[in-house]
Parts: C-alpha cells; structure tokens; sequence
C-alpha cells in the first residue's frame, strides 16, 4: 500500500522527581525489549536523551523523536509522572499519541519498587482533558512490559489513520446523482479532521480523459490488465480504454495533490458515465483500490473517506457494499437456512 502512513512510535519515559528515575528507565527497556521481541522493531524508536521530569526535559525529549523521524507518541509512565510536562509533550506533539503506565512488578518490592503509574494515569487524563489535548488511552493502560507492548502494537493503526487524515486531499468528480442525498457530505466537517477536498466537474474529467486517448503508456497498461484478469478477460476490447481511464486518474491525482501526501477518489459510474465514456468504471476504480487509493461511486465523499480509514487501519484494500435486496424465501430455504441450525438440534 502506497497510499497510506507508517506509523513510527516515540517511546518517551516519564518520571515525577520524588520516584527513582531508575523505575522509569527499567521499565522503558523492558518495554522497548518486550516489544522487539513480539513485533517490527521498525515500528518503535526508544528515546534514550532522558526521563522528562521537567519542561526542558520535555523540550529535549521533543527535539530528539522529531530527529529520529517519529510521526506518533507513546508517554509511558513509569512511575506517577509529572503532570504539567507529560502532558505538555503530548500538546507540542504534531501527530497522535498515546499514554500508557506501568504496572507495579513485585509484590516483594513495594517500597523502593512502587511507582504508583496507575494514580499517575488518572492524574495525566484528567490534565489532558484540562488542555483540551486529544491522546489515546487504552481501556485498561496500565501493564506489564508485554502488556504495554501490545497496548503500542493496537495504537499503530489508529495513528496511521490520524497521520493519513491530517495529509489526505480528497479528490471529487462531479455531483452527486439525483436522488442520492445519503451521500450527501458537508465540507466543513471535513476541514474539522484536517482533510482537503478537491471538487471538479465530469466535464474536466471528460476532457482530461480525451486528452490521454493517443497516450504511449496504453499498451503497457493493457496488458497488466490482461495478467490480472487472466481468465476472467471477457472483453478484451474494452481494454484500451479502461486502460486510458486509469491513466487519466493517475495522471491527474500527480498533478492535484499539491501539498497533501495522500489522496483517494469520489467519482460516478452513471448515467451519463456510460453514455459518454462508453465503459463503466468499476474495474479500474478496484484496481486503484487495491493500490490503497479508495475510489468511492456516485461523489460519495464521505464514503471514499471511510474507505480510506479502514485501509490505513487495515493496511488492506477496502471497499463499501451496498446492501441491495433482500434474500428471497425459496433461496433462503435451500441454501442459507441449515447453515444457522444449532449443532445440539
């Protein structure tokens, strides 16, 4: 998948100045260690400058995950925490983040061994919310080094879709069809995730597709077609100008993405699609699909950003059915109805 982030994991250990430090930095290892050991080490960066136990430490351990190429925060608490800086990183912070705690590891050590993270949680959600500061925190977030391990694993999807969002350009063709008010989408909402959205007319669309009708890259194209649909090839005809198609959209999402890293599609398949293009386009909308560029029919804008959602959190092509009709009575009766039989009946 082209189309969509890598979320790369700043672990920053934090600690409140009357707890050793020491509880913070062993933990931080253990969970970076744990986390290496079950999952892509590629995943995560370690940031070893120091325990932010101040604001000039926030501001050092901030500098320093930016320098290692981080896109996404995880605040591990490995005793109380300071409330003021912990959630200070978390707002200077450009990207999604996270907290998560440290559970107490012996019941044999609960004197110089304690870290209390698990009040140390309750005191840094309440100050997040203080700063109106949006982070993720598990159901449960306080754990064991595995425990937090997995905890940071569950977080990547939802920072790729954060990180997809705050760079997508959305990038429509034409109205909606009459008579399809549920794909109805308000820009302005839209602009509250931080994305973009580019609205064109079938018309430059039209135009741009003629505009690649002698283009050189055409045969190429037709045959990866040919390879991909393999048996199911059934109307080779039509090749040249999905082909064309394809190419149209390719060429103008390179040249209308500006800025933003990432894109995906609101287009039609009809009525007028047909008549005027003369092919459907929902083969070459599947193949850009699975490239991890959604392209959603009849201008549902909402729609190919749902889609893209679900792709940044899958890593997987994703795509919206319409539930259609209903099963009739006689088909359900032969082929669906054993099949939901209890097995004790």
């Amino acid at each position: 998948m082209d189309n969509i982030p890598k979320a790369k994991v700043g672990i920053v250990a934090v600690s409140r100045d009357c707890f050793p430090e020491s509880l913070a930095v062993n933990r931080r290892k253990a969970l970076v260690e744990a986390y290496k050991k079950k999952y892509d080490a590629e995943d995560i960066y370690e940031c070893p400058i120091c325990i932010v136990e101040s604001e000039i430490h926030m501001v050092q351990a901030l500098e320093d995950i930016k320098k290692a190429g981080c896109n996404s925060l995880c605040v591990f608490l490995g005793n109380f925490g300071p409330e003021i800086s912990e959630t200070l990183l978390a707002k200077h912070f450009d990207g999604p983040k996270m907290f998560v705690a440290a559970a107490e590891e012996s019941q044999d050590d609960l004197m110089d061994g304690r870290g209390d993270a698990y009040c140390g949680m309750l005191n840094a959600s309440y100050n997040l919310k203080l700063r109106n500061v949006g982070a993720y925190i598990p159901e449960y977030p306080v754990g064991d080094a595995e425990d937090c391990a997995d905890m940071i694993n569950e977080f990547l999807p939802i920072a790729r879709a954060v990180i997809g969002l705050s760079n997508l350009k959305i990038i429509s063709f034409g109205p909606r069809p009459m008579n399809f008010l549920a794909c109805n989408a308000p820009i302005k909402q839209l602009y509250n995730l931080g994305v973009e959205i580019e609205e064109n007319s079938e018309l430059d669309l039209f135009e741009s597709f003629k505009n690649h009708e002698n283009d050189k890259r055409i045969p190429d194209v037709v045959k990866d077609m040919e390879a991909d649909l393999g048996a199911g090839n059934k109307k080779p005809g039509i090749l040249a100008k999905l082909a064309q198609y394809e190419l149209t959209l390719l060429d103008w999402i390179n040249e209308h993405k500006g800025y933003r890293k990432f894109t995906c599609i609101a287009g039609k398949c009809w009525p007028a699609f047909q008549t005027q293009f003369h092919f459907v386009p929902c083969y070459v909308n599947s193949r850009l699909t699975g490239r991890g560029i959604p392209v959603s029919c009849e201008v549902d804008i909402y729609g190919a950003l749902s889609e893209y959602i679900g792709t940044c959190i899958s890593e997987e092509a994703v795509t919206l059915l319409d539930i259609n009709n209903t099963v009739p009575r006689a088909m359900y009766d032969e082929f669906i109805k054993e099949d939901f039989i209890p097995e004790d009946k």
